[in-house]
């Protein structure tokens, strides 16, 4: 038996998810015990069959991770490819070094020395760092001084539930009287801040869900003119996740082309048809082909498409199948994400969980990584999350110089993001908090839709606390 004793509160959350990260299928029960140490705080403490592997008696997080992973490491004989990062943006950290001048080689074997991670990761997180640097600068240089912001709308309906799924979102089909009422609160919520931001420019704006194009034409049409008349929106980067194909239609994506919509996401996951019908799709890869034709015929040059290594026991072989089939509707940018098997998921809900092994899953990366490579993408974002198959990550890919910039935003943190709907989360950077520091600052929105509808203006208050 393998325990980890915990002194210290600020220390238990990446104690905890260390542990996981090397025991992905255990049980894992999240008790803090007060250990007697030296210092007031307490450190950790390992134990392995009743002895005492490995202690530290520091509240240093970085140390109590390292002496933390390297006992576990020692103990399983495995190591992980993020070593011991928990946190979903190891590029800032890296991004940082850069700024302050440190060399790449230095970067490099900081990142796998002082955090435990492959040299391979952390040179990953670095080619990405590098061209994140250079995006901010076209994005801080077209804001002329002032401060930017990114704008977040939350559509929360899909025609169904993906099994993997644990984003805000609730059957349209079930939920169809909720939409109206649902569309004109967004909007008035949107009203009400437009003017707060108004001398402020907005460097992108990003709506999705759920499935944004599950909304009728109709719908659509208004809800995309309120975001274009309010927020100037066809002036910056624009992207709507159309990620389900089987609710893309052609007289959608005209009128997304009209509104000033630049990038849409067409999400199909595997082009494999058994796996889409097991995680609960509801379409057909040759749907994902055909949704790819209308969009391109619609006029939109910039169609990104979602693919997800690890689903519901797939193999190598299916996923290099994919990406050959994805290859043959030529996206403009790939996403590729390691699975995730979340609580609020249906599959995190189960007891039986079938999913594809970590050795498996790395290598489904690993070919993203060189598809990518042979099609001209380069990767220009990462993030991670916990529960990530493999210790894996998140990566887009995109023409040198042509990624999304929200996605980049959002990961480093250096705009204000406004989001309105239900579950979306605004986060406001640079706020002095009493003690004078400097702090990001979270604004959640409640994430039933309903409740959503019924709490609206306090959702807008909260918002206004902040940019009053």
């Amino acid at each position: 038996m393998i325990e980890v004793r915990c002194g210290n509160r600020r220390l238990a959350y990446d104690a905890y998810h260390i542990t996981a990260a090397f025991f992905p299928e255990a049980v894992l029960r999240g008790q803090i015990r007060q250990i007697p140490t030296d210092g007031e705080d307490g450190g950790i403490e390992i134990r392995i069959d009743e002895r005492t592997a490995a202690r530290i008696d520091s509240d240093d997080k970085l140390a109590a991770g390292c002496m933390l992973y390297d006992a576990l490491a020692m103990e399983t004989g495995r190591t992980l490819p993020w070593g011991i990062l928990t946190g979903i943006r190891p590029t800032k950290i890296i991004r940082r070094w850069i700024t302050d001048g440190i060399s790449d080689d230095e970067c490099i074997r900081r990142f796998s020395e002082d955090y435990r991670a492959d040299r391979e990761k952390a040179a990953l997180a670095l080619a990405i760092a590098k061209r994140e640097l250079d995006y901010l600068k076209k994005v801080f240089d077209a804001c002329k001084g002032r401060p930017g912001v990114c704008l977040y709308i939350h559509i929360p309906f899909c025609p169904s539930r993906c099994r993997y799924c644990s984003f805000a979102s609730v059957p349209a089909d079930r939920n169809a009287e909720m939409i109206s009422p649902y569309l004109e609160s967004l909007r008035k919520e949107m009203r009400a801040i437009a003017p707060l931001i108004a001398r402020r420019p907005v460097s992108s704006v990003y709506i999705g869900g759920g499935t944004p194009t599950c909304l009728d034409k109709e719908q659509l049409d208004c809800l995309l003119t309120t975001v274009r008349d309010l927020f100037c929106a066809d002036q910056c980067e624009w992207t709507v996740e159309a990620g389900r194909p089987d609710t893309i239609t052609a007289e959608k994506l005209r009128v997304m082309k009209h509104a000033g919509v630049t990038r849409i996401s067409i999400n199909p996951q595997t082009m494999n048809d058994r796996t889409l019908e097991r995680i609960g799709r509801g379409h057909t890869s040759a749907q994902v082909k055909e949704a790819f034709a209308i969009a391109r015929k619609a006029g939109f040059t910039k169609i990104n498409a979602d693919l997800i290594a690890g689903l519901d026991g797939e193999t190598i072989e299916d996923f290099r199948e994919t990406l050959q089939k994805i290859g043959e509707c030529g996206p403009d940018h790939l996403t590729v994400h390691s699975l995730a098997v979340k609580r609020a998921s249906i599959l995190g809900q189960q007891e039986e969980k079938r999913v594809t092994g970590a050795v498996e899953v790395v290598k489904m990366c690993d070919a993203a990584r060189e598809w990518a490579e042979d099609h001209g993408l380069k990767p220009y974002y990462l993030y991670r999350q916990k529960n990530m198959s493999g210790n894996g990550e998140n990566v887009g890919y995109a023409p040198e110089g042509g990624g999304c910039l929200y996605n980049i935003l959002i990961m480093e943190e250096v705009q204000d993001i406004i989001a309105f709907g239900a579950g979306a989360v605004s986060k406001f950077v640079d706020q002095t908090d009493q003690a004078g520091n400097q702090r990001i600052v979270r604004v959640d929105n409640v994430k039933d839709p309903k409740l959503y509808i019924e709490k609206l203006e306090e959702m807008i208050q909260r918002k206004e606390q902040i940019l009053c």
